[in-house]
């Protein structure tokens, strides 16, 4: 199966301007976000696996892959399409084969060395980053463009980067070899939700579809624009 790696929304609970997650989940989706991970730190076992099952009718909805932040169990007793990993949490190769072959597995890394362990255990897609600091994630470390290339060439699995990433600087880091962008607070956090989704979509609509012709792609590079 092909996914859409293009505008992958992290949800941000705490900064979104919708009433309800639901809503903003929902809004983005609307708004162009082919993948979304639900990140809940501050929430019971309980209330995250009820939270996931209620977004989870939203992205089953609009035909798109939810992600679940950290827990493999919860991945698996909601039926997400997969989990996304840290490098402090269960190891990867742990996680693979707990999930099987039929989810997504997303490994963070920071290093060439990270991303290319992550690979040889077992993970379809890297979140890269932080790019620039971030305020969902005050401790991360802070990823050069030279360490997204040297990363892009060494891996063959798709490539999305996170961290202040914004519709003016989309570009540069797609151009570097990332197939796709990640938001938090870029998207929920905005007036308009909606919006904030489609102009970041637009940014990258814009660049897969005029900035490099499609034979020249990098491998990692699965989704389809639509």
């Amino acid at each position: 199966m092909t996914y859409d790696y293009s505008l992958y929304l992290v949800t941000d609970r705490i900064s979104m301007s919708a009433a309800t997650l639901r809503e903003a989940v929902e809004q983005a989706v609307l708004g162009g976000c082919t993948m979304v991970q639900l990140r809940e730190t501050h929430i019971s076992s309980r209330d995250f696996y009820d939270t996931a099952k209620e977004i989870k009718k939203i992205t089953d909805t609009y035909d798109t892959p939810l992600i679940i932040n950290n827990r493999v169990d919860i991945a698996l007793s909601t039926d997400a399409a997969g989990v996304h990993i840290g490098q402090s949490d269960i190891p990867a190769s742990v996680v693979r084969r707990l999930l099987g072959r039929d989810k997504l597995l997303g490994v963070s890394a920071s290093s060439l060395r990270e991303a290319v362990q992550a690979q040889k255990d077992g993970a379809d897609y890297l979140g890269v980053g932080a790019m620039f600091p971030t305020r969902t994630k005050l401790d991360a470390k802070i990823v050069s463009m030279e360490e997204l290339r040297a990363i892009r060439q060494a891996v063959t699995i798709p490539i999305v980067v996170i961290g202040g990433i914004t519709k003016e600087n989309a570009a540069a880091f797609l151009k570097s070899g990332a197939d796709g962008i990640a938001a938090a607070s870029a998207i929920m956090a905005q007036p308009d939700i909606r919006r904030a989704a489609d102009e970041l979509k637009r940014e990258v609509r814009h660049y897969f579809r005029f900035a490099i012709p499609k034979k020249n792609r990098k491998a990692g590079t699965l989704f389809t624009i639509s």
